[in-house]
């Protein structure tokens, strides 16, 4: 009975947060904008795009940038480079002086430092009321400012982000995986955004009010996104999604492509919110108390309780065999996703966990395999240059 009381015990612990939380959000995500938003919000805007070794894609980028609905006066585009060796920079050059009417201009990184050293270097040369960010292989629609900048026109916003749709959603039953996790966690991050704020911003579109934003990453969790937006909300701001401002970007097809991704983001989110919970205990960081400590709970505990609750499962099986009959569940297309996901997440937090532990990190960038999906045709095709 004892063993009983335990391995139900753990399960709680391990899969009460996510499943309160996830209904509790999907209900939330529901409600009507808690904000006022303004259609006729036009700030000057200043768009970083980070570069290193881009040089593949960095005009594509540099032309559908240029191509966005939005006046030209009001925008200036800051290209960052970090001591690329592929000719990034001269292409950015080229790209200048084609086009003389367009407010573009690049700065160059000695030394690569990290994306938000690059990213604090460029903000010191913005003269935008409204900060964007946006990495060199993600494209925006037209019309996205349009779209997202009237939410952040209310006082109380300071920051905004956009979900991500991938170009190669049906190419593999892993982006086929990826695009149905994104539409979850997004529905997740618009609940939050309801409720008050989301800490989970995507580096394709992030958006920040410049009185909002002290620099990059202050706390320095690794994290340029989800490591600045506590930032934001400890000045008084909130940071939500905003659903309309989609961005488009490409995602391995291949599952150690996606692995290598997704553990650089659990390392830094592990790290993101170790960092998050010290400032907790020493009193600072209180206006994201609500915000940090469900995820807290979703991203560093429930993950350790998980482990032990499948090995106690394990365990469970040799004793009453007759409970591997529960897997037939597994036949349900809908429930195997959902294992699958849950499964693979709480392994990979806790890989992260224990490489945090033992001062590893999984930070390094390197390109990934999906270039392939940003080419002059497919761009074209989504009307994106």
């Amino acid at each position: 009975m004892l063993f009983i009381f335990f391995w139900l015990l753990f399960g709680a612990l391990a899969f009460a947060p996510p499943v309160f939380i996830y209904l509790y959000m999907g209900h939330k995500s529901k409600a009507a904008w808690p904000t006022k938003i303004n259609d006729k919000y036009t700030p000057k805007i200043s768009i970083i795009i980070p570069t290193y070794n881009e040089a593949e894609i960095i005009k594509y980028k540099l032309v559908n940038t240029s191509l966005l609905s939005y006046p030209q006066d009001l925008m200036e585009i800051i290209v960052v480079d970090s001591n690329s060796s592929d000719g990034t920079p001269q292409i950015v050059d080229d790209f200048i002086k084609q086009n003389p009417s367009l407010n573009v201009k690049v700065l160059l990184e000695p030394q690569r430092k990290g994306k938000s050293h690059a990213l604090n270097i460029a903000l010191a040369n913005c003269s935008g009321e409204i900060i964007a960010i946006s990495d060199a292989d993600c494209f925006w629609p037209k019309d996205i400012l349009t779209k997202a900048l009237p939410y952040i026109a209310d006082p109380t916003v300071g920051a905004i982000g956009g979900p991500k749709i991938l170009f190669n959603k049906d190419q593999t039953w892993i982006t086929r995986m990826e695009q149905s996790y994104l539409k979850s966690a997004n529905m997740l991050r618009l609940g939050e955004s309801k409720v008050g704020s989301t800490l989970f911003f995507e580096g394709g579109f992030s958006v920040f009010k410049r009185e909002a934003l002290e620099r990059f990453d202050p706390y320095k969790t690794g994290s340029d996104d989800c490591g600045t937006v506590l930032s934001v909300i400890e000045h008084n701001y909130r940071a939500m999604l905003v659903t309309d401002a989609k961005f488009y970007s490409s995602f391995p097809a291949t599952f150690r492509g996606k692995i290598s991704i997704k553990l650089r983001r659990t390392n830094q989110l592990v790290h993101v919110f170790l960092r998050y919970l010290r400032l907790l205990v020493v009193g600072k960081a209180e206006n994201a108390r609500a915000t940090v400590i469900p995820n807290t709970m979703l991203y560093l505990f429930s993950p350790i309780a998980f482990l032990v609750f499948l090995g106690l499962t394990g365990y469970m099986l040799t004793l009453y065999p007759l409970l591997l009959l529960l897997f037939c569940l597994l036949l349900i297309p809908q429930i195997r996703f959902y294992t699958y996901q849950i499964i693979e997440n709480n392994l990979l937090l806790f890989v992260s966990i224990f490489a945090v532990l033992f001062g590893k990190k999984f930070s390094v960038w390197t390109k990934p395999d999906d270039r392939v999906w940003l080419n002059e045709s497919n761009l074209t095709s989504y009307d994106l240059i």
